[in-house]
């Protein structure tokens, strides 16, 4: 009876940890989806709810949107939460070029408008905090806090130092070739990063690898994601000497991984800011939402909170 009962309820249990393994957070049925058409003809897509001060969060490679919901549900019980996939990446448009980040800080500009917003808090993560910076340089004037997570900054001491570890080859990778290499193999190309960057590699499970694996495979994605590295040398590096001649002077929250860039956050921001408070994630890698998201999730709630 018992081997009967078993055999009958393992398929049961089987389809559960299916269906588990492909969940993925959701955001509120409260926030609403748009796109954003920019000037040069990208379409950007938003996500945003609450109500308050306006926060927009950005995200970075291996990663869309997406990754903010637990901070954005937080966020949203005492602020307007804007949360835009960056062009190329996610459910926005794919464009042959716009990806140094000079001119993706004019999408979020055109994405914060169109929301009907003027002032807001950024905070960015990964190529979203290179994204981050560039806005906070370029409208430093509607820019109340910035929050900034786990990269370096294109341009701002010690990048001449950052750019020579061997891990970051990826900065110089893309090309037709390179696109032909990891054509339907975007799930091992993204393994690598999320082994390799990672506290603890199994935080970021199984469901978000699969998640992200499936968005980044979609056409033209893995070419965008490529093209957004490619700009580094390109053209933020010079962009972001140019932008730090000026500090930024609104309060600024470094954050970063222990395992990872650590204080080394903190010690980039203040070559580029005169305001910056550093914190530092205990035990986690470069995933910091994924690893460790309620420490993080309270670092960056407490940082907005605070008047200053």
């Amino acid at each position: 009876m018992k081997n009967r009962f078993a055999l009958m309820v393992a398929p049961l249990l089987c389809a559960l940890c299916i269906a588990n393994a492909s969940a993925q957070p959701a955001y509120p049925r409260s926030f609403k989806t748009q796109t954003v058409a920019t000037a040069d003809g990208a379409s950007i897509f938003v996500r945003s709810g609450g109500a308050g001060p306006a926060v927009v969060l950005i995200h970075g490679f291996g990663d869309t949107g997406d990754m903010w919901v637990p901070l954005a549900v937080e966020l949203a019980k005492t602020h307007r939460v804007i949360v835009p996939d960056l062009r190329g990446m996610g459910k926005s448009s794919k464009p042959a070029g716009g990806y140094d980040k000079k001119s993706q800080a004019g999408d979020i500009r055109a994405v914060v408008t169109a929301l009907k917003q003027d002032h807001a808090a950024v905070v960015g993560h990964d190529i979203g905090t290179m994204v981050a910076y560039a806005y906070a340089a370029s409208y430093p004037d509607k820019v109340d806090k910035l929050v900034v997570m786990d990269a370096p900054v294109p341009g701002v001491a010690p990048w001449d130092q950052i750019i020579l570890w061997p891990a970051l080859w990826h900065f110089n990778a893309g090309g037709r070739d390179f696109e032909r290499l990891v054509a339907g193999r975007e799930r091992i190309y993204l393994d690598r990063f999320w082994n390799e960057f990672a506290g603890t590699p199994s935080k970021i499970d199984e469901a978000t690898r699969r998640h992200y694996a499936k968005l980044y495979a979609q056409p033209g994605a893995m070419r965008a994601s490529f093209a957004q590295f490619n700009a580094i040398a390109r053209t933020d590096v010079a962009d972001n000497v140019a932008l730090s001649k000026a500090k930024l002077t609104m309060p600024v929250l470094a954050i970063g991984g222990e395992k990872s860039l650590g204080e080394n956050m903190a010690v980039i921001m203040r070559n580029a800011a005169t305001n910056v408070q550093g914190e530092v994630v205990k035990g986690s890698g470069h995933w910091l939402m994924e690893e460790d998201p309620g420490t993080t999730v309270g670092l960056i709630g407490k940082f907005l909170a605070a008047s200053q």
